[in-house]
């Protein structure tokens, strides 16, 4: 994977113009803090909101990107964005809108999971959490080796820092070092056990390691916990996948594309494989198209093409 500032560096090389997230949420919650992190590549950046739950990300690389919120009454709003010159405007802008859960059960979830914090993470000095802050402004001007070193300092002065670890391990995944993902997740957990984020996080990893059976727990973990959040979906759904367990992949492959369409996991192409073996040729077909009008730039792009191509010409 090529680190992010290279990325950036070849791409604006080639002529081309950082592009720019233009979003608004919606009802208008007034001022509040939206985050933009990367999903393939390492990068974060914040903003907030103007009185009409406007705002707006510059200079963007394309890639996938997971912007959130979080609006008093509604919890926690994320979605995947896709970042691609094919899905912006003339002036280079992508819109997204994020709206506040249709589902009152969803809205109340999400507000349990942020009352659960632990003592131990109320307990994090304002050193450690100075150091999470300056690895954060690393990655804003994509300085990954300079986030990692802020990230170590600050589980080194707290090491019950969860958050810290898990941003550790996020580095390391991005940067393919899953073997180093996996410790840094297994950490965060012996510090706080069953803390959702970790804990889905390391059922990616695994299964990315091919340990499948060893990563379902996890992924079950995460559903339990947050029944509405695309990633654990997802990842529950591949998991049952690759364990041969079909019926079950498809009911969560399909929630994980229904909160989030774009969701950088990618559930359609697992879902066009498992139409094909039951012999479904059109619904094979129209998650390859979905997939393919929603991620153009992906590394999958090409194959997904060329896949879709061989099935059309059956």
């Amino acid at each position: 994977m090529w680190p992010a500032t290279l990325m950036l560096a070849l791409w604006l090389a080639a002529g081309e113009r950082p592009l720019e997230l233009r979003g608004v949420i919606e009802p208008a919650p007034g001022m509040v803090l939206v985050t933009l992190r990367g999903a393939d590549t390492p990068y974060y950046a914040e903003t907030y909101t103007d009185g009409r739950g406007r705002f707006r990300f510059r200079g963007l690389a394309p890639g996938a990107y997971t912007v959130a919120a979080w609006v008093e009454g509604a919890g926690e709003l994320r979605q995947t964005v896709v970042v691609s010159a094919r899905l912006a405007d003339s002036r280079g802008r992508i819109q997204v809108v994020l709206a506040a859960p249709a589902s009152p059960s969803a809205a109340i979830k999400s507000l349990e999971e942020r009352a659960k914090i632990s003592t131990s993470q109320l307990a994090v000095p304002p050193r450690a959490l100075e150091e999470y802050r300056r690895a954060e402004k690393r990655l804003n001007r994509r300085d990954v080796e300079g986030a990692r070193k802020h990230l170590l300092r600050a589980v080194e002065i707290a090491p019950q820092f969860v958050a810290a670890w898990n941003y550790l391990g996020t580095l390391a995944y991005q940067s393919g070092d899953y073997e180093s993902a996996e410790k840094f997740f297994r950490t965060a957990l012996e510090h706080e056990p069953g803390s959702f984020t970790p804990a889905v996080n390391l059922g990616g990893t695994l299964l990315s390691l091919k340990r499948y059976q060893e990563a379902l727990p996890y992924n079950e973990h995460a559903v339990a916990e947050r029944p509405f959040d695309a990633l654990a979906n997802s990842q529950l759904g591949q998991n049952y996948y690759f364990l041969g367990d079909f019926e079950r992949a498809l009911r969560y492959l399909e929630e994980a594309k229904r909160l989030d369409p774009s969701h950088f996991s990618q559930p359609q192409l697992v879902l066009a494989d498992i139409h094909l073996r039951r012999g479904e040729r059109a619904r094979a077909i129209a998650e390859l198209e979905d997939f393919l009008a929603r991620h153009p730039d992906s590394r999958n792009t090409e194959a997904a093409r060329r896949w879709l191509e061989q099935i059309r010409a059956r």
